[in-house]
């Protein structure tokens, strides 16, 4: 273990490997590939395990298990910290790290809206609808009167898949077409709907449906 602590020392933490970091927070160079092993080589997916299944893992134990899943939890709060400083949008990966953090470890689908000046600057964040592990229900017309009232002139949709696939489903196309539509009415733009998942990202802009 000292030629670990003297790298994570000498060139910090963030030089180790998922191996070795690992290793850093359980103590057993041995264990800690086990469950990098058990997890299919991805933090993610060791992050997203339940407690009670983690703690079985190549014996790692409640107490590692909840030390790890701590951990876990750290970065997520210190990403999603740096994430809310964020106060200008530029482009469609802006807003995606951003999110990420506050949506991709979540086991339902939550909606949300980012309302932004005619420069990107963002007036306001707002959950619109929070449902199950398939669908939620999302009012456009809510949206829309939200954004008159916040004289917004600009709007980005953000929704997560629980599923894992960011592909987005005939009913997202459908939702995204609506709420284009309504807020042209009023000179109000959707600029991009944006689907997180574990897996990756889709933007309805990125993919030129918008």
């Amino acid at each position: 273990m000292q030629p670990l602590y003297d790298k994570a020392l000498s060139r910090g933490v963030a030089s180790l490997t998922d191996g070795e970091l690992l290793t850093l927070l359980v103590g057993d160079p041995e264990l800690a590939a086990a469950v990098l092993r058990a997890c299919g080589g991805s933090l993610a997916a060791l992050a997203a395990e339940e407690p009670a299944r983690l703690r079985m893992t190549g014996g790692l134990g409640r107490s590692r298990a909840l030390q790890l899943l701590a951990a876990a939890e750290f970065g997520r709060r210190v990403a999603e910290s740096r994430a809310d400083e964020t106060d200008v949008i530029a482009t469609s990966d802006d807003v995606v790290r951003l999110f990420r953090p506050r949506l991709e470890h979540l086991a339902h689908e939550e909606c949300w809206v980012l309302y932004l000046t005619s420069s990107n600057r963002i007036v306001e964040r707002q959950r619109v609808s929070q449902g199950g592990v398939q669908g939620t229900v999302v009012d456009h017309r809510l949206i829309v009167k939200r954004a008159l009232e916040l004289l917004a002139t600009q709007l980005i949709m953000i929704h997560n898949h629980p599923s894992g696939a960011a592909e987005p489903s005939a009913q997202d196309r459908a939702l995204t077409d609506k709420i284009a539509r309504a807020a042209a009415l009023f000179d109000i733009r959707l600029l991009d709907h944006l689907i997180i998942s574990r897996e990756g990202d889709y933007s309805f802009l990125r993919e030129g449906l918008l």
